[in-house]
């Protein structure tokens, strides 16, 4: 090869090189395809859209939401795992793509941890156990020794088998060492409507979907799964303070993108992000469902989801829970 010809060589090897780098630094000049592994009007669906109008605003591109629901979110999640890492399909992903499915399913198309771009946390819903206001138990003392002195004869709802839900009671259930038969819905609002109707007399419910019913006093609020009290629902003490430490059980969302985005892809979409918490129709959505912001890095993000992956794992081992 002659000088001239390797030169010529060179330079092109070093504008493919820098032709990433530049798209990355004009990112984005393009719609961006936010996938929410769930169907349309869901609690899911409702924050992606708010943070995806908020942050619309100052990133100056469309976000269209792309709704993928089925396989417990695996859908959604293997089509942005194997989507091209340019920062334009980017995807809402909770408890099941992040801490739950690779315990779950015996095989995935994809591995949460090196499959993914972790951008940012968004937030996570407390759950707490509640009761139908007729069940004989009053507080949550009375419930415990309750289902203690009646093994297997009081049943618990939830949305479906893996559900956070139903997992906040099999850790529960670990911890307190009671057994309560699981019985499984499709979906909340029919789980909800259960326990309000007396069929069925407790579960777990997440403040997203339940608040209402709870501040209404449809179903009694016996503990709260969070670190500390709810402001939503400050008279009902926590998990911890009933003697139930170790147990703190929330849903939680953040948004990936595929493995390899560039950095100043994720940095931007992750200053966005945070940036759109302090939007007033944002801040009201959150309030609405019981919603705590959850601000920080993609570091902080990837390692929340990796550690409640392996807080979960030992529990859905240990209960035999398989979707597969």
């Amino acid at each position: 090869m002659d000088r001239r010809t390797l030169l010529t060589a060179l330079a092109a090897s070093a504008a493919a090189g820098a032709a990433p780098l530049v798209r990355a630094q004009n990112y984005p000049d393009q719609l961006i395809k936010w996938v929410v592994p769930y169907p349309a009007g869901g609690g899911t669906d409702v924050i992606a859209r708010t943070l995806a109008e908020a942050m619309r605003q100052t990133l100056g591109q469309q976000i269209v939401i792309d709704n993928r629901p089925g396989a417990s979110t695996n859908i959604g999640a293997d089509l942005v795992a194997k989507s091209k890492p340019d920062g334009y399909t980017i995807m809402s992903a909770d408890n099941a793509v992040l801490a739950f499915n690779e315990y779950l399913f015996s095989k995935l198309p994809f591995n949460p941890e090196k499959d993914f771009s972790y951008i940012g946390a968004i937030g996570k819903f407390p759950m707490a156990l509640v009761v139908h206001p007729d069940f004989p138990a009053k507080d949550f003392k009375a419930f415990l020794a309750y289902v203690k002195a009646n093994p297997g004869k009081v049943n618990y709802a939830s949305p479906g088998n893996g559900s956070p839900h139903h997992l906040a009671m099999e850790m529960f259930k670990n911890r307190t060492g009671t057994f309560i038969t699981h019985i499984p819905y499709r979906g909340a609002a029919p789980a909800m409507a259960d326990v309000m109707g007396g069929q069925v007399p407790c579960m777990f419910l997440d403040l997203a979907s339940g608040l209402p019913i709870m501040q209404g006093q449809k179903v009694r609020v016996l503990a709260i799964g969070s670190g500390a009290r709810s402001k939503l629902l400050p008279d009902v003490p926590t998990l911890a303070e009933v003697g139930v430490p170790n147990t703190e059980v929330f849903a939680f969302q953040g948004i990936l993108g595929p493995a390899g985005l560039p950095a100043p892809v994720v940095n931007k979409l992750n200053a966005e992000l945070n940036k759109a918490f302090s939007v007033p129709a944002v801040q009201k959505r959150f309030s609405d469902f019981g919603m705590e912001a959850m601000p920080g890095t993609p570091q902080q993000f990837a390692a929340l989801s990796r550690a409640e992956s392996q807080r979960w794992g030992p529990i859905i081992k240990s209960a035999g829970i398989k979707l597969d």
